[in-house]
């Protein structure tokens, strides 16, 4: 298999992985404090470029212009650069706790545009020490970091053909530093009752989506792998059988899963990652009893562009 479709298991890269998640909840706590809000809490979304995991331009503190974030993979280093020419860089490597790389950077973004303060507590992990304070993770493997990249990128470009052209509502590709996936959501238009009260949940699950992603493994799920599922889900959502073949439902995570193994051990890895897509939102506008037309436009049907 190329490099550029690499194998990932988590437990053989979890320590860095674990490092690398808490670094772009930095980021993600930077466009929390910032950033205009936006339903579903896009405006905290952060994105996957040809750099890295990266925030969207944010207004400056100090209100000078923008401040973008960037974690670079390929230098390992978090970059700050702004609209007026200011650059700060903070190192990742040789293995540097969280807690110093969090401190450095928020006093390099100080020097840069003003202070800002974040909320320190990470979120949606097991692990509990605030950001700034956390000399636990520490551990960060370049090498594993390279791999991680090139399969999250290959992941990201199937999201993306996936969604482009879609003519509802939806997401670009983004990288979601709580849960550490890239994911599209689909929206059909209507409303929706979150499934609990809690803040994530009432706040980007109050309209009717279907989701797709990847991930490259937690503690919960210790392998990559594409997943999709539809809120609300009606009874009968877990009955399909999707395509490719090894695609199957996951009771325990409630989602359709395609492990990255599979896909990268297919013909046409990309091919499969987009087949998956398809199958699983074909089902689910079914099964939710979504307008046909929005299920028609990702197969083209009109195309995009006359």
């Amino acid at each position: 298999m190329p490099f550029w479709w690499p194998d990932l298991s988590y437990e053989q890269w979890n320590e860095t992985c674990d490092t690398l998640h808490a670094h772009t909840q930095v980021l993600g706590k930077l466009a929390v404090a910032l950033a205009p809000p936006e339903p579903q809490l896009q405006h905290a979304a952060l994105h996957l470029t040809a750099r890295g995991w990266e925030t969207a331009p944010l207004p400056a503190p100090d209100g000078s212009g923008t401040l973008v974030t960037v974690i670079d993979l390929h230098t390992h280093e978090v970059v700050m650069e702004t609209s007026n020419r200011g650059v700060r860089r903070v190192a990742l490597i040789p293995d540097r706790p969280v807690g110093v790389v969090t401190r450095e950077v928020l006093d390099a973004i100080c020097g840069l545009v003003g202070s800002v303060e974040i909320n320190p507590n990470p979120q949606e992990v097991p692990w509990s020490v605030p950001l700034d304070e956390d000399d636990e993770h520490a551990r960060y493997d370049p090498d594993q970091v390279a791999s991680y990249f090139a399969a999250a990128t290959q992941a990201a470009l199937v999201l993306a053909e996936f969604r482009a052209p879609y003519r509802g509502r939806s997401t670009p590709v983004n990288a979601w530093w709580g849960s550490f996936d890239l994911a599209v959501s689909l929206f059909s238009g209507l409303p929706a009752a979150p499934p609990s009260d809690d803040f994530i949940m009432r706040n980007t699950m109050d309209a009717q989506e279907v989701a797709v992603g990847w991930w490259p493994g937690d503690q919960k799920y210790g392998r990559a792998a594409f997943y999709a599922y539809a809120h609300p889900a009606p009874d009968g959502f877990a009955a399909a059988t999707l395509s490719p073949a090894s695609a199957r439902w996951n009771a325990t995570l409630g989602e359709y899963i395609l492990d990255w193994a599979d896909v990268c051990n297919s013909p046409d890895p990309h091919a499969a990652g987009v087949e998956f897509a398809h199958s699983a939102f074909r089902h689910a506008c079914v099964v939710c009893d979504w307008d046909p037309a929005l299920p028609a436009s990702v197969e083209g049907r009109p195309p995009p562009i006359a």
